[in-house]
């Protein structure tokens, strides 16, 4: 098992871990489900976590047997209109918007020489650092339009491997869905879960919130 010592780096998701971005994401697929006729479910809600734009709609699509119902142009304008509810939510995201602990641990890791990366699938990674204040911590972010494959396939986290110069084994992967802790495993990272233990149960690491998440912590769990 990787040693904490052999740590060099950080890769982040980012709408749940560093912010709760996942709230509005909720709020505006939420009326996509709405205007599409899909009944909109906890179980809905939760299985669109870390997952891009296009497999969420489908997602939406599937839950409702609408799948036939909508052309590839209509899904287009379906996903462009969530994305402008989406970032009209978040353009009024200031930096009491991270979640707790975040930025302590964030700034802690930078002052003890990690490199971090963001993994995200959103598009919108670079406005959200952006308003939280946090972009100047982060060597890069991965591009989720220059990938093949989302969530859970591991492509993001090896690519957020590879903007920090570091191999799989010196990176520990933050997430806190089940398809971001595939991505993670996948890659041939450590993983850390932030959430529900029986939900995240495949990861190396887990933590019941953000607020637990410092390097000490870390250290702790992996000996």
């Amino acid at each position: 098992m990787t040693q904490f010592s052999d740590i060099k780096g950080f890769a982040f998701d980012l709408d749940g871990v560093i912010a709760d971005t996942a709230r509005f994401h909720g709020e505006s697929w939420h009326q996509t489900a709405d205007e599409v006729g899909t009944n909109w479910t906890p179980e809905l809600a939760e299985g669109l976590k870390g997952i891009s734009r296009m497999a969420s709609l489908q997602m939406i699509l599937d839950a409702g047997d609408h799948a036939d119902d909508f052309s590839q142009a209509d899904k287009e304008v379906l996903a462009a209109k969530k994305n402008h509810n989406y970032q009209q939510l978040i353009s009024m995201l200031t930096e009491a918007d991270i979640l707790p602990g975040m930025k302590a641990f964030i700034q802690s890791a930078k002052a003890a020489g990690y490199k971090m990366s963001v993994a995200s699938a959103s598009k919108n990674a670079p406005m959200i650092l952006d308003h939280l204040g946090l972009t100047s911590y982060f060597v890069g972010i991965v591009d989720p339009g220059t990938l093949t494959k989302g969530k859970p396939d591991p492509e993001i986290f090896v690519r957020a491997a590879r903007v920090l110069n570091l191999d799989s084994e010196q990176v520990i992967g933050l997430e806190d869905s089940a398809a971001g802790i595939a991505s993670i495993n996948g890659a041939g990272e450590t993983s850390l879960a932030i959430g529900n233990v029986t939900v995240l149960r495949s990861a190396d690491l887990n933590f019941n919130s953000t607020a637990e998440v410092t390097l000490t912590s870390i250290e702790a769990k992996m000996k």
